[in-house]
């Protein structure tokens, strides 16, 4: 049994629901939209990313590489990796008090022949983030800081540079001192405005970048930030995480009428238990152990794309665990 966490695991739980309703109804979905995010709670998010990490640093930054393949209107669309942060854009969830962005990850496109919907036009599966995001990731791009190749100034050393002296070196600026490494980030990287530049270089700042704090020496510009933004972003004691899961279909009905349905899952983690991404990544997986040990699946390589599958799962997920996604008619 293969993707069955979160996201993939009960995001296709509920996609199949949805289409396998108004299929069944007569209907046909135009175009589906899902975008999910693993973050720190609002209180939990103050610092310049909005962001935390519960797990790899390293592949957080690296997922940001992977080309983006998706359908929009009709036309099949491709984002290379260094560009997908350009494309992200504010995101309407009809939740008002989250201000989220979202960006496309990785190959939407055979969710067209997964979910049985050939009809779709428009079918985008992205990652949500905190707004600002972007904008600071963008930065940290094109300064250099996500190469992956080794430099002899960034190896383990018993007497590392200090941060400025290695940002000096990553920028190939004149000097080390603040002034001349803002001069080289801007020579790199373009701000929309001087309020966006003044608050990218303050997050830069709090990063430790223009510091005389050593490094963590660890070779390459990427795993040498990794190294700082591990110690620097990681969950405080009593400090909570969020899972906030969307889907969006357009649907046009068989009698002709339109409707745009929504279908959410908002959970924060216990600071005290679990986290809200590990109880749900683990349980989903946990359920369906449960259920091929006791032999109410198929035999066979399984994956969640059909409502035999995908029904005992989430009932079994809604009565026991209260781990269900939200319904609502939004236009």
């Amino acid at each position: 049994m293969n993707e069955i966490g979160l996201d993939p695991g009960i995001d296709h739980l509920y996609a199949v629901k949805t289409i396998d309703e108004v299929h069944k109804a007569g209907g046909k979905i135009k175009s589906f939209l899902s975008y999910c995010g693993g973050l720190p709670a609002p209180e939990a998010s103050a610092n310049p990313l909005g962001y935390k990490f519960s797990w790899s640093a390293r592949g957080m930054l690296l997922a940001l590489g992977n080309t983006a393949k998706f359908l929009k209107d009709g036309k099949t669309e491709e984002i290379p990796g260094p560009e997908l942060m350009s494309v992200a854009k504010p995101y309407s969830t009809g939740y008002t008090g989250f201000a989220f962005v979202a960006y496309p990850n990785r190959d939407s496109t055979p969710f067209k022949e997964k979910y049985s919907i050939p009809e779709a036009s428009t079918i985008i599966r992205g990652t949500l983030r905190y707004a600002g995001f972007p904008e600071m990731i963008r930065c940290v791009v094109d300064m250099g800081f996500l190469s992956q190749d080794t430099q002899d100034f960034l190896k383990p050393s018993s007497n590392p540079l200090t941060w400025k002296e290695a940002t000096a070196k990553v920028l190939n600026a004149t000097s080390s001192s603040e002034q001349d490494l803002t001069w080289a980030i801007s020579s790199k990287h373009s701000f929309a405005n001087t309020d966006e530049k003044n608050r990218i270089v303050a997050g830069l700042r709090w990063i430790g970048l223009f510091s005389t704090d050593p490094i963590i020496p660890r070779s390459t510009p990427i795993d040498t930030l990794c190294a700082t933004l591990e110690k620097k972003m990681a969950y405080e004691d009593n400090e909570r995480d969020l899972v906030f899961l969307q889907h969006k279909f357009e649907i046009e009905h068989a009698d002709g009428k339109n409707e745009t349905r929504t279908s959410t899952l908002c959970e924060y983690g216990d600071p005290k238990g679990y986290s809200a991404m590990a109880k749900l990544v683990g349980i989903p997986c946990g359920v369906a152990v449960i259920q091929v040990l006791a032999g109410k699946m198929a035999k066979g390589l399984l994956a969640p794309y059909t409502p035999e599958i995908c029904d005992p799962l989430r009932h079994e997920l809604r009565e026991k665990y209260g781990i269900d996604m939200v319904e609502q008619t939004v236009a």
